[in-house]
């Protein structure tokens, strides 16, 4: 029996070898995971040319997942540094990679990101546009931004970032309702320019029925870039930003009647009582599509610490139905992240997405936790290292500042409560003042 997509064999009861990984990862019965999949609240990235691909599920009842932004820039052009931080990526369990290249050899990067990564890949075509033609913005001519998705395409890539939700309704909207950080989303006020330059509408909404058919010809994963993103606390859950999820609800369901798979994107800038208002809105508004976050950021003035105030809200966020969450770094409004940024980036999102997935019940979440508490009562210090989400930084802390005797720390000493409970526990005394 044949299909287009893994959404049309789930729609058919075809069970793929990609939907039988994710089950046995996700610990659950894949003819539930194939049920979600047909409903659109579960997808899985999986272009038919990325070969080497470690298939990952997104959506309702997973494990929240984590991508990292990377790529090359007119400033940053070489692609060694970034093809270190790919792997690097893979190796630190991020499930997706996001090439965010604008300049330079974008073709050749992209194409060994695919051909390296076995985690999922995504793009934002709408960046190598301009570049692909050697054109400026305004004289790309429609139908070439399609062209350059359909090459992305071509190249392995499983999910593609398209600001189909700004149109020239959205637009209006964003007139009469003034903002103070105006569009930060990269792609959203690209499109945006170049329709106020060509007085035209945007391309990817215009001819949304020819994207879907690219998408469904490589199974390419469309993720519905939210081009109102908030971008400071002071524009969240604005008209804009509503307006436009609206739409991308609409582009949902004619996404599903094609079987494209569609995630949706969201802020951004947001505080903290708000999110859960908004989760709730994108489920609602579209339809339990699964949802993609940017943090949220829950305040504006940390600068060089992005990763921590993103991380706050990307819990809260995942706890409350987002699904997948991309990585901020500590470099996050200053510069290209280097690798040590990238690395602090990675853990502060896998430790919100796993905090998440505790509050949301996902299933074997909190084996983890009770392993790691188990080495804590043995005062098993190897077993720690090997159970952290950072073992380096665990052991190398360990190692920096050795206590006087093993079964403590330079915090606590003998006085620690894990030692003299256990020897408690044992019948044994406690020796604290003098030595053993």
């Amino acid at each position: 029996m044949n299909y287009t997509t893994q959404m049309d064999a789930a729609k058919k009861g075809i069970v793929t070898e990609e939907m039988k990984i994710v089950a046995e990862k996700e610990h659950m019965a894949v003819e539930v995971l194939m049920e979600k999949m047909a409903k659109g609240v579960v997808v899985i990235p999986a272009n038919k040319y990325h070969h080497n691909l470690n298939p990952e599920g997104v959506g309702e009842g997973l494990r929240t997942k984590i991508n990292v932004n990377l790529g090359i820039s007119k400033d940053c052009p070489d692609i060694e540094p970034e093809m270190d931080k790919v792997r690097m990526a893979v190796e630190m369990k991020a499930e997706a990679i996001m090439d965010l290249s604008s300049f330079g050899k974008t073709e050749e990067f992209r194409q060994a990101l695919v051909k390296t990564s076995s985690a999922m890949i995504g793009t934002v075509p709408v960046y190598d546009a301009l570049g692909f033609y050697d054109k400026e913005l305004q004289d790309i001519q429609a139908k070439e931004f399609l062209d350059v998705v359909e090459k992305h395409g071509q190249d392995g890539v499983d999910f593609v970032t398209i600001h189909a939700g700004m149109n020239l309704e959205t637009a209006e909207v964003f007139k009469r309702n003034p903002r103070l950080t105006h569009i930060v989303s990269r792609g959203g006020s690209l499109m945006y320019a170049w329709m106020m330059l060509n007085k035209a509408e945007n391309p990817f909404y215009e001819y949304y029925d020819d994207l879907l058919d690219i998408c469904a010809k490589y199974d390419i994963t469309l993720s519905l870039g939210d081009a109102m993103r908030p971008g400071s606390i002071s524009d969240s859950t604005d008209a804009s930003q509503i307006k436009e999820l609206m739409t991308l609800g609409e582009l949902t369901l004619r996404a599903w009647e094609k079987n494209v798979q569609v995630i949706i994107e969201g802020p951004g800038h947001m505080a903290l009582n708000e999110i859960k208002a908004n989760m709730l809105l994108e489920k609602k508004l579209c339809h339990g599509a699964p949802f993609y976050v940017l943090g949220p950021i829950v305040t504006d003035i940390a600068p060089g610490y992005d990763h921590i105030t993103s991380a706050i809200g990307g819990a809260i966020a995942a706890s409350s139905g987002a699904d997948f969450l991309c990585y901020v770094t500590p470099a996050e409004h200053l510069r290209l992240p280097t690798m040590e940024d990238m690395k602090e980036g990675i853990i502060a999102t896998r430790i919100a997405a796993h905090a998440a997935d505790i509050a949301k019940g996902v299933p074997n979440a909190r084996d983890w936790d009770n392993k790691m508490s188990k080495a804590r009562q043995e005062l098993n210090w190897e077993r720690m290292f090997e159970l952290a989400i950072d073992p380096e930084k665990a052991s190398r802390y360990r190692h920096e500042s050795k206590p006087a005797h093993d079964d403590s720390c330079t915090m606590c000493g003998k006085m620690c409560s894990m030692r003299n409970m256990n020897r408690i526990m044992e019948g044994k005394e406690i020796n604290i003042l003098r030595e053993d």
